[in-house]
């Protein structure tokens, strides 16, 4: 069966997975108050920037060849809000933040959902983007200028589950979302499961012509799915009750299905492949107020060929003022229906 129409009966289970996963978010499982504080009954309000990318990492050993693909996004403001177990967050890349031309134009949708539960956590993705430049400047040019190839498509979907062994002590909640406060240092050990399926396409060669010989290989476009395991450990370092920092690092083994289309012929590989999920949270935190930064980042790596290997990471960089409100009784008239299903 053509890897293509693979990509498109897994994406018709995802979403199904995806609901199915949710729902066990929705339960809140008992906790040690002494470790972490819960204000899941309260509105969190939240002011934050954020930029978030899909990083094309190539490379090809015959011609020594190691290029990183950048995309051109944008530094987005929003707003959000947390009650319950619901999330909703909405930003804008405003013009007055983003004057950068030189590295090209990037059409791109990327949608990143990371769900924290008290006993799970849920990481959805789907990449869509148009266009991309080299990485650093000056790399395939004469001059000091960055190598715009605005023919590169990258699409990319995919999702893991992780399950928290130490819920009791140990809240992603507070780092991330801060409707929690983590008062005292703790950790826990993580085991879950995880998909991706997607493509890279260019119009021609993804390797700069520039850079490569007439005889060598032209790779046009790439197609993958890949299932496996994933373990980790994560870690919240308490400092003077209030200061904290996070750090989580995720490994998986995938087994890894990759289609190389060249201009001429194409090639089949597959294997096991090693991932890896990192996530880095530290800011300050309290009962009424909260201010963090945070980033993660998803590598996932394709069954290479003897001469390639290809790559993906994307990732999220965010800084976040947040401020927690008791709601009034005709707010929670309102937010009744999200209680009723975290019961």
């Amino acid at each position: 069966m053509p890897i293509e129409k693979i990509m498109k009966k897994l994406l018709k289970w995802s979403f199904l997975l995806s609901v199915i996963c949710l729902s066990s978010l929705k339960a809140f499982a008992q906790h040690d108050s002494s470790y972490f504080a819960s204000y899941t009954d309260q509105i969190t309000g939240r002011f934050y920037f954020s930029q978030k990318y899909t990083n094309l990492m190539v490379e090809d050993q015959a011609q020594n060849l190691d290029l990183e693909y950048r995309p051109n996004t944008t530094l987005n403001m929003g707003i959000g809000a947390s009650y319950k177990w619901f999330t909703l967050n909405l930003a804008y890349g405003f013009p007055f933040l983003n004057k950068e031309k030189e590295k090209g134009d990037t059409r791109y949708l990327d949608l990143q959902a990371h769900f924290y539960g008290n006993t799970s956590n849920i990481d959805l993705f789907g990449q869509f983007y148009n266009g991309f430049y080299l990485y650093p400047s000056g790399k395939a040019s004469s001059v000091n200028q960055y190598y715009i190839r605005p023919d590169i498509k990258v699409r990319e979907y995919g999702g893991s589950y992780q399950h928290i062994f130490n819920h009791k002590r140990f809240s992603y909640r507070a780092s991330f979302l801060q409707n929690e406060w983590q008062k005292k240092s703790a950790g826990s050990f993580l085991f879950g499961a995880e998909f991706f399926i997607g493509k890279v396409g260019a119009d021609s060669t993804v390797y700069p012509a520039v850079l490569t010989t007439s005889e060598a290989p032209k790779t046009t476009k790439v197609f993958f799915y890949e299932l496996g395991p994933n373990f980790g450990y994560a870690y919240t370092l308490i400092i003077a009750k209030h200061f904290f920092l996070t750090g989580s690092l995720s490994f998986s083994l995938d087994y890894n299905v990759t289609e190389y289309k060249y201009e001429s012929n194409r090639s089949m590989q597959s294997g096991v492949t090693p991932n890896s999920l990192i996530r880095v949270f530290t800011g300050y935190n309290s009962k009424k107020s909260a201010l963090s930064v945070t980033f993660t980042n998803s590598r996932v790596s394709l069954a290479a060929t003897s001469k390639n290997s290809v790559a993906l990471n994307t990732g999220n960089f965010r800084i976040n003022y947040v401020r927690r409100f008791i709601p009034g009784p005709k707010t929670k008239k309102i937010l009744a229906p999200i209680g009723w299903f975290s019961k």
